[in-house]
């Protein structure tokens, strides 16, 4: 197993927040046309139940998606940094601030307050 960890470039950060979402970012990954296939599908599923040796084994031909999937599953702040790396942002105002709505936007733009203050 290589000891560099690779780059990770923003369609594999949306690829695998796609399958792991846990803050709504699914809409924002829809309406920026980076829905994983298939394949790659499987893949992150397979990346994320592998035994280490089988993990290493992916690691030497998916560098790029051993080392998202590791992020999200080992590292607490794995969740934000692929968010970061992705470049998901709210449709209406680019703020990064989920949850995002399926219109792809964040909850205060979706709903906006009133200029009288009255719901």
């Amino acid at each position: 197993m290589s000891t560099s960890s690779p780059t990770i470039p923003p369609d594999i950060a949306a690829h695998v927040l796609f399958m792991f979402d846990r803050s709504g970012v699914v809409a924002q990954i829809v309406a920026a046309d980076l829905v994983p296939t298939e394949f790659q599908r499987h893949l992150i599923r397979a990346i994320a139940h592998a035994d280490c040796d089988t993990r290493d084994q992916l690691q030497e031909i998916f560098p790029e998606y051993v080392t998202a999937v590791a992020a999200l599953k080992y590292d607490p702040d794995g969740m934000d940094r692929l968010k970061e790396i992705a470049a998901l942002r709210c449709a209406r105002c680019t703020g990064d601030d989920g949850p995002f709505t399926d219109l792809g936007m964040c909850e205060a733009c979706a709903r906006p307050m009133p200029l009288d203050g009255v719901a």
